[in-house]
């Protein structure tokens, strides 16, 4: 089983290519998605939506579609990154929660712990399937809770 890779994933192989390229991605660009930050080892990301018309909702407050769109593809990007091409890695299950309207631009960050990207590798070391879930909290401008997402990545070794 290969794993096909996008033209554009192929060109974001450095941190700074990977930020521009989502920076510009259209799902991004035009709801106020902005990658701060990616770090050199692709284990740590900073994503901020600003709050503005067309990411609010009919009650004025951060559009929940888009608070889960800004989350969506890090946690398999990063575990891609870090095990390479010798692996598999998809989304396989997602949900949020919404804890508290959003009210200001929000920021969510990723980190992937080496710890993580070991347990993935031994359980995988056989070739067999394994499912991580991965939790990311989005936070308001004071840094209240309004969301949580759950992110359940597939990895196998190919």
């Amino acid at each position: 089983m290969s794993q096909r890779q996008h033209p554009l994933a192929r060109i974001a192989s450095t941190p700074g290519r990977l930020r521009v390229l989502l920076n510009v991605w259209p799902p991004f660009l035009f709801s106020g998605i902005r990658v701060r930050h990616v770090s050199a080892d692709f284990r740590h990301v900073r994503v901020r939506m600003g709050k503005h018309l067309l990411t609010s909702n009919y009650f004025g407050t951060q559009f929940g579609g888009t608070m889960f769109a800004m989350t969506d593809p890090f946690w398999t990007i990063l575990v891609a990154q870090n095990l390479g091409p010798g692996y598999t890695v998809w989304d396989r299950q997602a949900e949020i929660e919404f804890l508290a309207p959003g009210r200001t631009a929000v920021t969510a960050e990723f980190t992937l712990e080496k710890a993580v990207l070991d347990e993935l590798c031994a359980a995988a070391a056989g070739g067999q399937k394994v499912l991580r879930w991965f939790d990311t909290d989005i936070l308001d401008r004071r840094g209240d809770v309004v969301a949580r997402v759950r992110k359940q990545v597939y990895v196998r070794r190919r």
